[in-house]
């Protein structure tokens, strides 16, 4: 980096975190199914706290949970943010970022929101591509790394129905044909769909899940702002989950009021999707929590009017009084400003017996709390059906000793093998984590 951008990038961090505020309530007391919601304190500039990212120096590494290890499964790879498991055990990755923003985003405001992503390691170009990932020796460590599919528009979900390969770019769902055993797609895909995307695009990650018969697509569209002020015109179909009916390409909006939904997964017990949330920012470093919830055919979350039920957000106007009396209240919080994004179901996994029923979840890290929240990997777990307890730290030490991000996890997914993979979008590795007696390829 130049002197003069690294003096300004500095300069710009020291102004902003001399101003916001500071939590008063610990990461646990926002979390869990009855979460501390203290009142709003909404400051003239947002509380910016940034954990510079700076990459894995050397042989340094995530710090595991007692009776587990953690190695590197890929690296140098670009930006990598989502993993799916084909049938084969192959592994794909989405090697992607936001697309570009338009030059009406340029004022002051998105000039300080570059500098902060900078900092954070989240202004890197978009590689627009899928890579394929084997490990055919089964050392633990992928040996093949190729691209899959490329020339994408910012790539997030993937999904395989039959021979039929979905991508979720960050404006449409695209599918593909697809044969047991391919390692590159090269043929044009068809869009089935198109989803709320550009020119702002401001929640850009689109994910999807398929049902258990295949039948239906459920995808995710963030919100296009904070707290609606561009305009609900702006918001048209966003902030929701919505559902493709792959037969008849009919889709719907299945759930809304989700202002920023990324992971999905299907708890077996009930059938019941459930779905990761990034709450609203800016009125105060111990709101809004994050949270994980069951998703309700029909259901309304609250975004904008209002957080965790009828808890009105007063930024917002004018009101919707009959949207927010009809608020549900999620299932459980994941503490402020964790930005969890990553989800999966534990079914299959080998790590040990205290992640055998619940959710693994990434928690890529705040940007809007003093001190730090998320930056780690957590296990909740389950009991018919529901969360029952508090959350595990699973993966941890992303921030180092100097408070800089070596690392910060996005998705997550448990291998056919047993094990967990992390997608770590600062460090540009794919972690791979597993019970301590299994043998792996020394990194």
């Amino acid at each position: 980096m130049h002197i003069s951008h690294y003096l300004t990038l500095s300069l710009t961090t020291l102004l902003l975190s001399a101003c916001g505020d500071s939590a008063t309530l610990s990461v646990a007391e926002g979390t869990g199914p009855t979460p501390v919601l203290p009142s709003p304190n909404k400051t003239l500039l947002p509380t910016v706290h940034i954990a510079t990212a700076v990459g894995w120096h050397r042989e340094a590494k995530p710090i595991v949970a007692d009776g587990l290890q953690v190695n590197a499964y890929a690296e140098n790879l670009k930006h990598p943010r989502w993993l799916y498991e084909l049938p084969n055990g192959d592994v794909l990755v989405a090697e992607t970022n936001a697309p570009p923003k338009p030059d009406s985003e340029k004022g002051i405001r998105q000039w300080i929101v570059g500098k902060v992503m900078a900092q954070a390691g989240a202004a890197v170009p978009s590689a627009n591509r899928i890579s394929l990932l084997q490990d055919n020796d089964k050392d633990g460590v992928a040996e093949v790394n190729k691209v899959f599919l490329e020339g994408l528009h910012s790539p997030f979900g993937m999904v395989l129905v039959g021979n039929h390969f979905y991508v979720a770019n960050a404006d449409s769902v695209v599918r593909y044909d697809y044969v047991d055993g391919q390692t590159e797609i090269t043929s044009a895909g068809t869009k089935v769909l198109d989803l709320p995307g550009g020119p702002i695009n401001h929640h850009w990650t689109k994910n999807i899940i398929a049902n258990g018969d295949g039948s239906k697509l459920y995808i995710t569209v963030g919100s296009n702002s904070n707290v609606a002020e561009r305009g609900m015109e702006n918001e048209v179909g966003r902030a929701a989950i919505w559902e493709l009916d792959i037969a008849t390409g009919q889709h719907r909006i299945f759930a809304s009021g989700l202002r920023n939904p990324n992971g999905l997964t299907w708890e077996p017990t009930t059938n019941a999707l459930w779905t990761v949330v990034n709450e609203r920012d800016e009125i105060g470093s111990d709101l809004v929590p994050d949270y994980l919830t069951s998703v309700k055919d029909g259901g309304f979350y609250g975004w904008p009017y209002s957080y965790y039920g009828q808890h009105i957000d007063e930024r917002v106007t004018p009101q919707n009084a009959e949207l927010v009396a009809s608020a549900l209240v999620p299932d459980y919080a994941l503490g402020p400003h964790t930005a969890s994004l990553g989800l999966t179901w534990s079914e299959g996994n080998t790590l040990s017996d205290n992640f055998k029923n619940g959710m693994f979840i990434g928690q890529h890290g705040s940007w809007n709390r003093k001190p730090f929240s998320g930056y780690k990997v957590i296990f909740v777990p389950f009991n018919y059906g529901k969360p029952a307890g508090k959350p595990i730290d699973v993966l941890t030490g992303f921030v180092n000793d100097n408070n800089e991000a070596q690392g910060r996890p996005v998705g997550v997914v448990v291998g056919k093998d047993g094990s967990l993979l992390v997608a770590d979008d600062v460090g540009n590795k794919i972690w791979r984590v597993t019970n301590q007696n299994v043998a792996t390829k020394p990194n």
